[in-house]
């Protein structure tokens, strides 16, 4: 499938390569070029140079150049038009295609993005107006959601029924499988996959469909409470995030994204005028969701409970900064309060906690001290072993000695001796 070549045309003359290249590597100016360290290969003396006129770039070091597309595919190991629909993404351009050129690959997927696409619709508007989805409209409500939320996230209703949906789709049996809307049971009958649940459709990036997220509803004798999409050609939970179709623009603007666990978490963060929310699919935090993450911002910050997800969570969260340039911060959410509660009860709370984000470490830290009892001799020097603890997962020497000498100064500790326990065995 190619993009039509005027969007081509577009997408080149909207993307600012300077700030397209500055979210890899620093560049300063330098009469009418920018320069700075190439992001290509290592260097100590900067030989990298960005004409902003022309779009394009040089690197007299290495020899690598070109304009803001080849520096996507080169840096993102993209093809030709996914990096223009990233780009695209970055400069809210809605990209055109035809069918020039395009592979049966490209050709199956669009079909099989057509017939999730079909089922959006079918079933957001059984939750809008079918009389067996007055349930599904009450549960909503009382959670807050209003009909503009609803109709912004496309939520659906699929019926209680084993095949309403693919009846009224009529889709081929492997179109109906390969997509995961549905499957063919034992006697050779296409059955819907989803029955009975609120349904939050999941698209990818480029806004495609690529499946569901359902959620029972409350009273119901099934032990799941959701349901996602099998794995699919499309629907791949360890690389996509709800909503990120939505979030992007803000995303880049904020240079933020905030994770979240649940679909109305995301919505919340939106209704409290923070659309830079992202969801994980039914599945925790994995390297492709950070890397996808990073083409976008370079601050992640965490709106869940980031202490419940311990030492073998720190570790990869220490290891992603590293690796790719990341920040890592934590929102400070009540107790025991979800973003969907608090979007409803304080919208200017909700907003605040991500403004002032702390680092994951000094998230959890204080999370020790603060529920030690610091009044006595003994309470702070177990307040002070246990934040040593914590503080030992931290690769960092620089950073380690630094949260040593805090733990030092609120447990009136000497810091010699923290540092002295620290370096002893766990």
């Amino acid at each position: 499938m190619g993009i039509v070549d005027e969007d081509i045309v577009a997408v080149r003359a909207a993307s600012d390569i300077v700030a397209i290249i500055t979210k890899y590597t620093q560049l300063r100016r330098s009469g009418s070029r920018w320069v700075g360290l190439c992001p290509f290969h290592a260097e100590k003396t900067p030989s990298f140079s960005v004409n902003q006129e022309l779009g394009v770039y040089r690197c007299w070091g290495c020899q690598v150049s070109g304009d803001a597309i080849t520096f996507i595919r080169e840096k993102e190991q993209l093809d030709f038009v996914a990096a223009v629909e990233l780009l695209a993404g970055w400069a809210g351009i809605t990209l055109r295609y035809d069918d020039k050129d395009q592979g049966a690959g490209r050709m199956r997927r669009a079909k099989l993005v057509d017939a999730v696409a079909s089922a959006v619709a079918w079933y957001h508007e059984r939750l809008l107006s079918a009389p067996d989805a007055a349930v599904a409209r009450r549960y909503l409500r009382e959670r807050g959601l209003t009909g503009d939320e609803v109709r912004a996230f496309q939520i659906g209703w699929a019926p209680e029924g084993w095949d309403t949906l693919v009846k009224a789709l009529r889709l081929p049996d492997d179109i109906v499988e390969e997509s995961g809307i549905g499957f063919v049971n034992r006697t050779r009958r296409q059955t819907d996959r989803f029955r009975g649940r609120i349904l939050f459709p999941i698209f990818d990036a480029n806004g495609d469909a690529v499946g569901f997220g359902g959620r029972v509803m409350p009273g119901s004798d099934d032990p799941r409470k959701y349901v996602n999409t099998p794995e699919t050609v499309l629907y791949q939970k360890s690389k996509l995030l709800y909503a990120l179709n939505w979030s992007k623009g803000r995303i880049v603007k904020d240079d933020r994204a905030i994770v979240c666990e649940g679909y109305t978490d995301v919505i919340g963060f939106a209704r409290a005028g923070v659309p830079a929310a992202v969801a994980t699919c039914g599945t925790a935090l994995t390297e492709e969701h950070v890397r996808l993450l990073r083409r976008y911002a370079r601050r992640l910050v965490l709106a869940f409970d980031a202490d419940a997800a311990g030492q073998a969570a720190a570790e990869r969260f220490y290891q992603w900064e590293r690796e790719h340039e990341l920040e890592v911060s934590v929102a400070a959410l009540p107790a025991g309060v979800d973003p969907a509660e608090l979007a409803g009860s304080d919208p200017e709370a909700l907003a605040a906690a991500v403004e002032n984000a702390v680092p994951f470490l000094k998230f959890r830290v204080d999370r020790v001290l603060g529920a030690a009892t610091m009044s006595t001799v003994e309470g702070r020097a177990r307040a002070a072993e246990a934040a040593l603890e914590v503080i030992r997962e931290h690769p960092s020497d620089l950073v380690r000695d630094q949260y040593v000498m805090e733990v030092a100064g609120r447990c009136r500790v000497e810091p010699d001796v923290l540092r002295a326990a620290l370096q002893r065995p766990p």
